[in-house]
């Protein structure tokens, strides 16, 4: 790579550059590559961090010249039904990065997702368009993604199995599924654990999140509303 002008620097939605970069959305997510500009320029993208770059970012290079962010159009779902706070909400429960419209919802194809939606009597078609879902809730800019198919990056397997001797019995069993950039994860959550007075997070001393228990049978909410669990302000942010 060396040899190649250097890009230190992404401003956000800072506008048009005189040559464009396009990537999807799992290409925009990186920290240090060598890109080609839509113009054939070679170039040598260098940040101190992992960065989620979105469509009308400007990457600047060491000369001051800009390349605008342009988001590839890629294989995707569209959304859509009478209730689509609903939707949303089961959508959002599996921690799967989402474009939110006012008439549809677009999400990456998954055959797992594709199968639940079906079943809840979602209406799902296969569109290709530029996806530019909304950003994480804790500043990172992605959303904590399940994965179903390949992850990115190296990957860690956990193998968790822990038993409470509390009461209700269920055993746990979680493999997750890291990607490593700025906290963007992949968690496949198999669940297979006892429980008791304590819940599935335990008390502060349990090793969990402290919220001292709650009901794994978290409810879907009403039409808009969002209720406990990964889809709204549960504690712990993991569907059971």
């Amino acid at each position: 790579m060396s040899g190649l002008p250097v890009a230190l620097e992404v401003r956000p939605g800072a506008g048009a550059g005189a040559d464009s970069v396009t990537l999807d959305y799992d290409a925009r997510f990186l920290r240090r590559k060598r890109l080609v500009s839509d113009g054939g320029f070679a170039f040598l993208l260098d940040l101190a961090h992992t960065t989620s770059l979105a469509e009308g970012d400007l990457i600047v290079l060491e000369d001051g010249r800009g390349i605008a962010v342009r988001a590839a159009a890629e294989p995707l779902l569209e959304v859509t039904g009478t209730d689509l706070a609903r939707l949303a909400w089961h959508i959002g429960n599996r921690h799967t990065p989402c474009q939110v419209e006012e008439s549809r919802l677009l999400i990456q194809r998954d055959h797992v997702l594709l199968d639940m939606l079906d079943r809840i009597g979602a209406t799902v078609r296969e569109v290709v368009e530029p996806f530019t879902p909304e950003g994480g809730a804790y500043g990172h800019g992605r959303t904590h993604g399940h994965s179903h198919g390949d992850a990115h990056g190296h990957t860690h397997d956990h193998d968790h199995g822990h038993d409470h001797d509390h009461g209700h019995g269920h055993h746990h069993h979680h493999i997750h599924d890291h990607t490593h950039g700025a906290a963007d994860h992949l968690h496949a959550h198999d669940h297979d654990h006892d429980h008791g007075a304590e819940g599935c997070c335990g008390g502060s001393g349990q090793g969990g999140c402290g919220c001292g228990g709650h009901d794994h049978g978290t409810p879907e909410p009403a039409s808009g509303r969002k209720t406990g669990g990964c889809g709204g302000g549960g504690c712990c942010g993991h569907g059971h």
